[in-house]
């Protein structure tokens, strides 16, 4: 055989070698950053506290006549803490109106950030007629919004719509929405991040980027997480009146908020600066445990708050709920399920109580739960200044304690304004950064693995006696 056709041959075989290897690096690197990534969803929407099913359960309070009725949907499955909970507590704090939650069946459900709910109602006790049709229906973001799971949920929401109810799609929540087909020929907004697939998968749909909510008819849609603060107060004010809303939303504080303010916002887009998110969550191994203690009469947005801010967006701490007991009932009446206190520490490196201005407002057990496990009982709320809204202490305590990068991109992430955001700690998540840079190198040496083992066969045939 002439040089030019062996030479060729070398070319294709060496082009061979390089395209497995880096084919194997990054397999191997994929492979790492999915695992992470996995683990970082299964601790944010963690399986119900052990035992849960066998317990009995506090009765739902009834829902009063002549009130404006609003009905917040919860997934079986998984729900967004904040889409839930905020929206709960903007219509709450209204007189006129009356909130419950609902879910196709009443037990524990999964919030991120590690947290538990237990829905007060079912989706055909109020299709059955038990309970008053509700006016407003919120929908939050839920882990599986277009899969046969959800489509009871989808169905009762398209009937909801149809007997008159106003929908408030929340975050993500439009996905499921635009599922049921009830967003076709609308307006519509949604998680930034998520609108470009959205685009692709609903092209039916007219989807507004840069706006904090869109109203098309009866159905509203808001951007990420927090904006169902400001939808809510949207709706609250179209049915109890302006003064109504002007009440809740000044004492509420969520940054530049006004009753009559304009709708648009930054439209955000991936940027560099972002990457703590993505290594967080694909690399969570070694990260922190937060322990989140709740007392009866949280505020709905503190305990959100806590959720996100330590697991459930920013993945930068591993959660865990306790209570004195099995549950805790909000501010105004939601039940969120605990482990009690009774319980050991689960590993906890901190020990926070979202809501809580001083030790005078922690519940005894939850101190001696903390006494016991060697813990301080931390009040990210006792540095709350007048005029904020519940996130501030948190990323205040996130960056303090984590860094400031990771708490700046929660803030994107949850699409919560955060130039007002006075900052300390570290600048960058080196221990996620660090994984990840190990994560590489394995998956390099992953690469060059064939490489090497020709190399090693080739040297013992050459060292072969006989050779």
């Amino acid at each position: 055989m002439s040089s030019g056709p062996r030479r060729g041959h070398r070319v294709l075989r060496r082009t061979g070698r390089v395209l497995l290897g880096t084919g194997l690096a990054a397999a191997s690197f994929a492979g790492i950053a999915f695992a992470g990534v996995s683990a970082s969803m299964a601790d944010s929407f963690a399986a119900a506290p052990r035992g849960s099913d066998a317990r009995e359960w506090p009765t739902a309070r009834p829902v009063p006549e002549g009130r404006i009725t609003v009905a917040v949907a919860v997934s079986n499955e998984g729900s967004v803490a904040t889409d839930v909970l905020a929206p709960y507590q903007v219509f709450a704090e209204s007189p006129t109106m009356s909130v419950y939650t609902v879910a196709a069946e009443r037990r524990v459900s999964p919030l991120s950030g590690g947290a538990h709910l237990l829905p007060d109602h079912t989706l055909a006790e109020v299709a059955g007629g038990t309970l008053p049709e509700p006016d407003v229906v919120v929908v939050p973001a839920v882990t599986d919004p277009a899969g046969a799971g959800e489509e009871r949920l989808r169905q009762w929401i398209v009937e909801r719509h149809r007997k008159g109810a106003r929908i408030l799609g929340v975050c993500a929540g439009s996905e499921l929405l635009a599922a049921s087909g009830l967003l076709d020929g609308r307006e519509a907004t949604s998680f930034w991040s998520n609108i470009g697939s959205l685009e692709r998968g609903y092209p039916k749909v007219d989807w507004q980027r840069g706006r904090r909510y869109v109203e098309d008819g009866r159905v509203t849609t808001t951007a990420g997480v927090t904006s169902g603060t400001v939808g809510a107060l949207r709706l609250v004010g179209e049915l109890a009146g302006e003064a109504e809303s002007a009440r809740i939303g000044t004492g509420l504080a969520y940054p530049g908020w006004t009753p009559d303010g304009p709708t648009a916002i930054p439209a955000n887009h991936l940027a560099l600066g972002d990457l703590p998110y993505a290594l967080n969550a694909a690399f969570p191994w070694l990260r922190p445990t937060t322990a989140i203690g709740l007392v009866d009469g949280v505020e709905e947005i503190d305990a959100a708050a806590a959720f996100e801010g330590y697991g459930g967006v920013s993945f930068a701490t591993r959660t865990l709920v306790i209570g004195a007991g099995d549950t805790v009932t909000t501010r105004h009446g939601l039940v969120l399920v605990t482990r009690p206190a009774t319980e050991g520490a689960h590993g906890a490196d901190r020990f926070v109580v979202p809501g809580v201005r001083d030790a005078s407002g922690l519940d005894g057990a939850l101190g001696d739960w903390a006494l016991r496990n060697g813990l301080a009982a931390e009040l990210p709320g006792g540095g709350r200044r007048s005029g904020e809204f519940g996130f501030d202490p948190v990323l205040r305590d996130l960056a303090e304690h984590g860094d400031r990068r990771t708490a700046l991109t929660t803030a994107k992430f949850s699409e919560y304004p955060s130039a007002h955001l006075e900052l300390t700690g570290a600048s960058w998540p080196w221990r996620s950064t660090l994984l990840a840079a190990a994560a590489v190198a394995v998956s390099v040496g992953a690469g060059l693995a064939p490489t090497a083992v020709r190399h090693t066969v080739r040297r013992r045939r050459r060292a072969a006696p006989g050779r």
